[in-house]
């Protein structure tokens, strides 16, 4: 017996602000998650425990908490020992922060399990202004963006700055 053509769900994208204050081009994101949106958590979800990666994200959780500015600036020296730990750990919670972002995956689905990049940005967003300045002026750009644009992120954000104060 033939099955059913199943139908497109209708309106399941909508424009997003513009992607950054110098361009009009704007994302468009996606109104509710799909399978597509799943393998992509799944994968991100399996590079988490990649051996370095785990290491890395146990040193910054356990050690980088930084209380200044020269704080954040140390480990963006080579010679620190934080400082391949923190690229990798920033670099990818970009990433994955830029797909949502840029629409590729659902921003409240990708955060419901992938919030933990949020922790690493409330620790560095007292101080964001100085590191963009002296260091990266795209620096966090994407976590940023998700936290002001994602009600789920919103929520986080707020969650870890309440355990980044205490």
């Amino acid at each position: 017996r033939p099955t059913p053509e199943r139908k497109p769900r209708q309106g399941g994208v909508r424009q997003a602000p513009p992607l950054s204050p110098t361009t009009t081009r704007t994302a468009v994101l996606k109104d509710y998650p799909d399978h597509h949106d799943a393998e992509l958590v799944l994968q991100m979800y399996d590079l988490r425990r990649e051996a370095v990666m785990r290491e890395s994200r146990q040193a910054i959780a356990r050690t980088f908490w930084p209380r200044t500015f020269d704080d954040v600036l140390a480990v963006t020296k080579p010679d620190h020992p934080l400082n391949a730990p923190f690229r990798q750990v920033a670099g990818y919670w970009e990433m994955v922060y830029g797909m949502a972002k840029h629409g590729i995956v659902h921003a409240d689905f990708l955060l419901e399990s992938n919030g933990e990049g949020l922790f690493l940005y409330a620790r560095v967003a007292p101080f964001l202004e100085p590191y963009r300045k002296a260091f990266s002026p795209r620096g966090f750009q994407n976590a940023e963006w998700i936290v002001t644009h994602s009600e789920l992120g919103k929520q986080l954000l707020t969650m870890f700055r309440g355990r980044v104060e205490q």
